[in-house]
């Protein structure tokens, strides 16, 4: 005799078996899934670390870089600040002596003025006795009288004729220390 419940627990042992091998089934995909997840979070976490990696690597080369650029710059600065110094002191030098040769400059500026009125006063008949043979040509210093007398240029360089016109001269090589 057959009990319907007989048949019905061995269909559902059956059944619980077939279940129970479909959990154990899904279990394993499961377990396969959250392995292959692991694997993969383990991977990117890998490459993660090596960008980060290689992310410090490439600061430190720009930092090294930058360190050097700045060491170029403070170099080039001390360089240029020394140059500075250097061409100022030539420039001090400089308004010196023209603060010289203006000062000479005016004072013979002040001798050619005298020089002119001691002309005024030649022309007069001071110097060599005012007759117009004497006076050929007006100048700016006065003209040597023939023949030498004690008022020569040998007495008084200044009124020698050679002397008034020369240019006063400087040679570019002067200035040179």
């Amino acid at each position: 005799m057959a009990s319907p419940g007989g048949i019905t627990s061995s269909g559902t042992s059956s059944q619980q078996q077939n279940s129970s091998s479909e959990e154990d089934m899904q279990i394993q995909i499961m377990d396969e899934r959250k392995r292959k997840r692991m694997q993969s979070n383990r991977e990117s976490a890998r490459r993660s670390r090596m960008r980060k990696q290689q992310h410090l690597d490439d600061l430190m080369v720009q930092a090294s870089n930058v360190r050097k650029t700045n060491h170029q710059l403070l170099n080039n600065i001390n360089i240029t600040s020394q140059q500075y110094l250097k061409i100022e002191a030539e420039n001090s030098v400089l308004r010196a002596q023209m603060s010289e040769l203006s000062s000479r400059l005016q004072s013979l500026n002040e001798i050619i003025n005298a020089l002119n009125s001691c002309n005024n006063n030649q022309n007069l008949g001071i110097y060599g006795g005012g007759g117009d043979e004497h006076h050929h040509e007006e100048g700016i210093f006065p003209i040597i009288p023939e023949p030498f007398t004690t008022d020569s240029f040998l007495m008084n360089p200044w009124d020698s004729a050679t002397y008034s016109n020369q240019p006063i001269m400087a040679s570019a090589d002067m200035f040179q220390y």
